[in-house]
């Protein structure tokens, strides 16, 4: 994999850019029907158990998501956190998709603070911090980055807040030719009712939804975002099909599988039902968030469930 890195680095010069696809002017997906073709892309969360252990980078998963077969990619800034402007690294990152074969899609954006929080001066903070995502984004010619519509207050208070916010970061990010999408990702943010006004409420300024099979839980004990265990959860299937019709990407995710390949706690044909009556053409982002199987082993059997699925909802289409 290294020397392979090092051949495709000296082969093409650091001001190499990936072509995208340009960013719609809405957020809501044109009506289309279902077709034998999709296009997948990988999350970069789907690796995290390697790339917290120090035992793959980002460049290696640009590498290793050509290798499966993947059409994109999704980073995620965790990441390479500390490497938000440096044009340099960014350039490694160009020349590695350039030579996998592979379109830089999105980055999903974390860490930078609360765009929702109450206190002005945190949420101006947060907007600035989202702004280096966005400049990395475009040097990436990627479409998209996404956002958490996080804060403090009561539901409605952090949905003004984050309004306001994401307002403000739209227009940057619109005037670089990227978009911001908000994720189901936690918090009140899961509660598909409440993303999905909130979304509609910023639909002048293009931003959209990523739906992610998974992130439904809207309360955990002692108030924390991720970790504790759920105390309330929204309905996965309600909250999705809220979400889909401002989706502009989707976050196919899987923890378990059965002896047949199945997903253990999701019904992957009833999502793809809904995308299909939502007419969904965007790409399908694959994540593997499980722990009993190896990352790569995982990803390849979400990636098989997920086109298996579809193909089955094409042919009754059909």
């Amino acid at each position: 994999m290294k020397i392979l890195k090092l051949v495709a680095f000296s082969a093409l010069t650091l001001g190499l850019l990936v072509s995208c696809s340009k960013p719609t002017s809405s957020p809501v997906q044109e009506p289309k029907a279902i077709t034998s073709e999709a296009k997948y892309s990988l999350a970069q969360w789907s690796f995290n158990r390697d790339l917290f252990a120090g035992e793959m980078d980002t460049v290696d998963f640009i590498y290793a998501a050509g290798e499966m077969g993947f059409d994109g990619v999704e980073y995620v800034s965790q990441f390479f956190q500390d490497k938000v402007a440096d044009f340099e690294y960014l350039d490694s990152l160009n020349v590695a998709a350039k030579a996998a074969g592979i379109k830089n899609i999105m980055i999903q954006v974390d860490n930078i603070g609360n765009l929702g929080a109450s206190n002005p001066e945190q949420r101006a903070q947060a907007i600035a911090e989202a702004k280096k995502w966005v400049d990395a984004a475009s040097y990436l010619a990627c479409d998209m980055i996404r956002v958490n519509a996080h804060g403090d207050g009561s539901p409605e208070q952090i949905k003004a807040q984050s309004i306001e916010a994401i307002a403000i970061l739209a227009d940057y990010a619109n005037n670089k030719g990227v978009q911001i999408i908000i994720e189901n990702h936690g918090g009140i943010s899961n509660d598909g009712s409440w993303l999905a006004d909130l979304i509609s409420k910023l639909a002048d300024k293009k931003v959209a939804g990523l739906a992610d099979f998974h992130n439904w839980c809207i309360e955990r004990e002692n108030g924390e975002l991720w970790g504790a265990p759920c105390i309330k959860e929204y309905d996965n299937y309600k909250g999705f099909a809220e979400l889909i019709s401002t989706a502009q990407s989707v976050s196919v995710k899987a923890l378990e599988f059965d002896p047949q390949g199945n997903e253990t706690s999701m019904d992957f044909e009833k999502f793809f039902q809904i995308m299909q009556a939502a007419s969904y053409a965007g790409y399908l982002g694959i994540e593997y968030e499980g722990s009993s199987l190896p990352s790569r082993e995982g990803i390849l059997k979400t990636k098989a469930l997920a086109e298996r699925t579809r193909q089955a909802i094409y042919q009754q289409q059909s």
